[in-house]
């Protein structure tokens, strides 16, 4: 039972990919193809593209087939991105993971796990909902060895540790990630990761006043973009990073030498001009740091780094312009131009949520602002470093408890899956046994109802064979009866008879004319009543019944039947048949299938009427039973019993059986059987 339970749920999947595999030779999935390679002609308008790659994801809904559907989002998630319709992004990708699920698609559910802590990520304030997308990304792509998104995914998560200030758990993303790029060819892309991650070690160890591992990355980044054929301004950027690290350390010299020598590349305004605004700023304010004495030109590039960084929008320059500025004033003793640019830091650091230099600000807002109003900034100070600082020690666990739900989840997921599975495959062979039983329930009825009708039927036939053996008898009887009057006429009366005759024959001699007239009545008479004894004599000793029993049989069975069926009947047959050499075998088949015919046409045929012949033709006997009913397909109703007792009954008899019918025409039956005498 199990196995073929197995059989049914096999058969069941097999039957489904073929029908999956019919669809994908329909006009409508190649609808589908036509519509994505127009969603990536670039030659098209971007709004065209998007058109094309949203009518593939309807047509491709429509189809039900889950990889086409799958592979249609994530062409139309991209062009979500090139539109901006981040909200639409998010749902396609949403979709898309929740699909990839149902069908166990490990590649479709890290693209759309990674897609989806993009999403997150790209919005800078849910970072937990970030790195919960990333890590089941992450996980997906181990198992799939899917090295390259693997280092893709560790950077993004490397960046958010690091914007959370877990500089450990950031550091330890971008090591492993370094170490599975290690395997991959070095592409530009592939540097261009090598050194964000290097340069992520680096600015993380730098947070923490590790100076020589921050230098010590930083340099390893350097490195990295002289290698690269587009690395001129990451080579900059690494400079840059190397330099801040000096001025953190109190190394103003070396820091200020670095700062110079990048602003030294006078086509870096045009190339970048916010990066070139940052530089003239951390220019100037290395050179105030060195002692620089020259304040108009200090305040002069101070100037000119702030107006850059405004003209081209750029909150982050223009809060590191004016906090240096700030403190740049301060120190001067300015007081009003420090307060200035110091309120300007704040409200830009709360802004962008920039809490390092917030924090500063409010610590040169508490030392400018006078009695309570600085000790408010102070006040706030204090209470924001105390909440970074909790927030800070618990981060690590916090990322640590996501991933160990992550876990948890997957484990979670995973039992219901199996349970799920189970409980549809025992309900599959629960569902199977029933169909079963049902079916070994119904045939053993069957059965019993088929033994009940042989039964009936070899009762039926011992029946007819009694009565044949018994007609049998009757007409022996009858032969015989036949035989011995015959015989007594014969030898008794015609003798008698016959000595008569000769007596007035003998008499007719004598003379007389009323004596001869009266011999000549007696005589014709005696000659008439012997002809007449010798007539039924010899009619007496032909047997006139014979072969005509077997007809008298089936007329008597189609009469009987056809009462009480309600049925007009014709019944005709030739004198051509000697049915006493027809063996009783082959009768009591004939027998048979009218009885089994007029059965049928009782039952299934709704006719008024049946005809019913026999005729000889080349030694062959030709029976035909033509009724008026409603017809059957004979193409749908060969299986039915009446008809395969009929077919097998023919078959016995070496013969051969026709049906003929049309709905609402009748059924007309023809069968052949060889005649041996």
């Amino acid at each position: 039972m199990f196995r073929l339970s197995f059989l049914i749920v096999l058969l069941f999947f097999f039957g489904s990919s073929v029908y999956s595999q019919k669809k994908l030779e329909s006009p409508e999935y190649d609808s589908i193809l036509k519509f994505q390679s127009l969603s990536k002609n670039n030659k098209l308008t971007l709004a065209e593209q998007f058109a094309y790659a949203k009518k593939a994801v309807a047509l491709a809904t429509a189809l039900k087939i889950d990889s086409v559907i799958i592979k249609a989002n994530h062409n139309y998630s991209l062009l979500c991105i090139y539109t901006g319709d981040f909200d639409e992004f998010k749902r396609i990708n949403f979709k898309t993971l929740k699909l990839s699920k149902s069908i166990k698609d490990s590649l479709a559910m890290a693209i759309a796990n990674h897609n989806l802590g993009w999403y997150h990520h790209q919005n800078r304030v849910q970072n937990d909902s970030a790195y919960y997308y990333y890590s089941k990304a992450y996980k997906i792509s181990e198992q799939l060895a899917l090295t390259s998104r693997q280092v893709e995914i560790l950077i993004n998560i490397s960046e958010i540790q690091g914007l959370e200030k877990d500089y450990i758990g950031s550091e330890e993303s971008a090591i492993e990630a370094i170490k599975l790029a290690e395997h991959l060819p070095k592409d530009e892309y592939m540097m261009d990761s090598l050194w964000l991650l290097y340069t992520r070690i680096g600015t993380g160890a730098t947070t923490i006043k590790v100076w020589d591992r921050a230098l010590e990355y930083h340099e390893k980044a350097y490195a990295i973009a002289k290698k690269m054929k587009e690395g001129f301004i990451l080579q900059l950027s690494s400079e840059n990073n190397m330099a801040h690290v000096y001025k953190e350390m109190g190394d103003y010299k070396k820091a200020l030498t670095l700062y110079e020598g990048i602003l030294d590349y006078k086509e870096l305004f045009e190339i970048e001009p916010d990066f070139y605004a940052l530089i003239l700023d951390n220019v100037a304010y290395a050179r105030f740091l060195n002692g620089s004495k020259d304040f108009e030109q200090l305040e002069h590039m101070f100037e000119r780094a702030y107006h850059i960084s405004d003209s081209l929008k750029d909150p982050v320059t223009m809060l590191y312009v004016t906090i240096d500025l700030s403190k740049f004033y301060k120190a001067r003793g300015l007081k009003d131009k420090a307060l200035k640019y110091a309120e300007e830091s704040y409200h830009l650091a709360n802004d962008i949520s920039s809490n390092d230099i917030l924090l500063e600000s409010m610590v040169l807002l508490s030392e400018l602002k006078p009695g309570e109003e600085g000790k408010v900034y102070l006040k706030e100070h204090i209470k924001l470093s105390d909440s970074l600082l909790a927030y800070e020690r618990g981060i690590r666990n916090r990322f640590a408890r996501i991933e160990f739900e992550t876990d948890q989840m997957e484990l979670e997921n995973e039992r219901i899956a199996a349970a799920k599975m189970w409980w549809t495959i025992s309900s599959i062979v629960l569902l199977v046994g029933s169909i079963l039983v049902y079916i070994i329930f119904t045939q053993r009825n069957k059965n019993k109802a088929l033994k009940f009708r042989q039964d009936q039927q070899l009762a039926n036939e011992e029946i007819y064979n009694l009565m044949l053996s018994q007609q049998d008898k009757v007409d022996g009887a009858r032969a015989e009866e036949k035989k011995r009057i015959s015989q007594e006429l014969h030898d008794g009366v015609l003798g008698r008879l016959f000595g008569t005759r000769l007596s007035l024959d003998s008499y007719n001699l004598n003379e007389g004319k009323e004596a001869v007239q009266v011999r000549s009545k007696y005589i014709s008479e005696l000659q008439a009543i012997e002809n007449d004894i010798r007539k039924i004599s010899h009619d007496l000793s032909t047997d006139f019944v014979s072969g005509s029993g077997f007809m008298d049989i089936l007329k008597e069975l189609i009469e009987k039947q056809t009462e009480a069926y309600q049925l007009g009947y014709d019944f005709d047959y030739t004198d051509d048949i000697n049915w006493d050499v027809v063996s009783n075998k082959t009768k009591i088949n004939i027998y048979r299938m009218v009885q089994e015919s007029l059965q049928n046409i009782y039952k299934h045929a709704k006719a008024k009427t049946v005809k019913i012949s026999f005729q000889l033709k080349k030694s062959v006997i030709c029976l035909l039973i033509i009724d008026d009913g409603i017809g059957f397909d004979t193409n749908k109703s060969k299986k039915g019993i009446g008809l395969k007792n009929i077919n097998s009954r023919v078959k016995e008899l070496n013969g051969t059986v026709t049906f003929h019918s049309k709905i609402d025409q009748g059924t007309s039956i023809k069968v052949k059987i060889p005649y041996t005498t």
